[in-house]
Parts: structure tokens; sequence; C-alpha cells
């Protein structure tokens, strides 16, 4: 395949995958590392840089659309993205010193009990009085498509930030971003409604990104530069179409769509796991 005509093939596969990664809230990078390395045979250390700058820029172009419906909780996502931020520094170092099998196995698990959670029925409740998240104003209300105020309040806090330390650790030491980790973390823990987990978690990937995507581009390989423009007005324009799609599809829809998703990844960890991505 010559350069121009692996350039469109990648674009057309970003495409797609920035679609599915706004829509729930997980951006495409998840697809996009598989995808370079086993269709395109990128070098494994250019394709995450690569996926990186996806991230950043497809969460730049969902998040205007969910901000304006009021859908993301900026106060939520900045005391989450701490624990973020700190497990990512982590998973760095843990990187350089794990088995790449360890990591794979770990996530894969992962990956299984989150598609479990996501499809488990959950029976309406509001969040007592008092938690962390009402002392802290976390609690707050977004608007429908007919401009209806919906309030919802937010759940253990505690629990959010553990969870997101551990997404932070798991995604850099995977090089992919976190929000297959945090959607559901969002929703089990924290009891957000699902368009708000996926709206806010597709915020804070996008932040967590933005601190490693040029480091990557430095240490992983100049060998997969000229495709990171197609990958980035790939993921915009993708990420700006799954935004809208987030605004219209039912909430069961994108449940159903959350899981699938795990699933298929949890397949492609296997497979990396069994050495079928090298």
């Amino acid at each position: 395949m010559t350069g121009l005509g692996m350039q469109a093939a990648v674009f057309a596969v970003v495409l797609v995958a920035a679609v599915l990664g706004a829509a729930v809230g997980m951006a495409g990078g998840v697809f996009i590392v598989p995808a370079l390395t086993v269709v395109f045979r990128v070098p494994w250390e250019a394709a995450v840089a690569v996926s990186l700058v996806s991230v950043v820029a497809s969460s730049s172009a969902a998040a205007p659309a969910a901000l304006r419906r009021g859908l993301v909780n900026l106060r939520l996502a900045v005391v989450l993205e701490v624990a973020t931020v700190a497990g990512a520094l982590l998973g760095v170092v843990l990187a350089g010193v794990l088995p790449v099998g360890v990591l794979y196995g770990v996530f894969v698990t992962v990956l299984a009990a989150s598609a479990a959670q996501v499809l488990r029925p959950r029976r309406p409740r509001a969040a007592a009085a008092g938690t962390w998240g009402s002392r802290l104003g976390l609690d707050a209300a977004y608007r429908t498509r007919a401009g209806a105020s919906v309030p919802y309040r937010v759940g253990s806090v505690p629990a959010g930030l553990s969870l997101m330390f551990g997404a932070g650790a798991l995604s850099s030491m995977l090089g992919i971003g976190s929000g297959v980790l945090k959607v559901p973390a969002l929703d089990a823990a924290l009891r957000l409604p699902l368009k708000v987990s996926s709206a806010t978690a597709n915020l804070m990937i996008g932040v967590t990104a933005c601190g490693t995507a040029a480091a990557a581009l430095l240490h992983g390989s100049g060998a997969a530069l000229d495709l990171v423009a197609p990958v980035a007005v790939a993921s915009v324009a993708g990420s700006a179409l799954g935004a809208r799609v987030l605004l219209r599809v039912p909430v069961a829809v994108l449940r159903v769509t959350v899981a699938v998703m795990l699933v298929a990844v949890a397949v492609l960890m296997v497979a990396a796991a069994l050495g079928g991505m090298r």
C-alpha cells in the first residue's frame, strides 16, 4: 500500500472509531492502536503515539456540544482528574517494569467486569443527602433535547476517585484512552446518568492524554508522523458526529453499545496477550 493509500485507509478506520468512541465517551484510541498494529503493521510504540493524538483531537471535538447541553459535570471532572493523572504517572512507571502479558491480563479482567456492570439493570435511587457529592457541590442537572432540566446527585466520590486512579494507571500502561474504564466507573460508583458519564469521561480523557501525547510522539517513532494529520482530522470529524449521536440515541441503546465495545476490546487484548498483535 502506498503512503497516500495508507493515509486514506487510516483516515477511514479512525473516522469510524471516533464516531463510535465519542458516542459512548471512550474516544477511538481503544480501537486505533489494534487497528494500526494489526491491519497497517505500524510499530506498537508509534501506534500508541498516534493514538494519543487522536484521543486529544476527538475529546476536543466532542466536548463543545456536550458542554452546551450541560452533559459535562465540570466540577466533578476536575476532582476526578486529579486521581486520574496521579494514576497515569504511576502507570508510566509500571509500564517499564511489568511484563506485557500481565498488563493485558489485568486489562481483560477489568473489561469483562465493566461490561457486566454496564448491562446490569439499575434500580433508580437518589443519593443520600450529605454525601461527599453534595458537600463538594458536585450535584448538577442536564438539559434534554426538549429543554427540560433533569437534576441528579453524585454518588460515592471516594469510590470514584479510587476507580479513576486505577483507570489512569491501566490506560497509561497500555497507551489508550481510559474512557473505556471511566464510563463504567462513573456509571456504577457515582450513579451518574449514562449520557453524563459519557460526556464527562470524554472531556477527562482529553485532559489526561494532553499530558502524555507529546512525550509519546517523541519517544514512540518518527516513522508514523505522516499518519498524525489524517488521524487528527478523522478524529475531529468523527467525534463531532459521535457527539450528535450521543444526544439522540436512547440510553438503553448506549448501554448495549458500551457493553459490546468492551467485549470487543477484551477479545483484542486477549489476542495481543497471546501474541496475535506481535
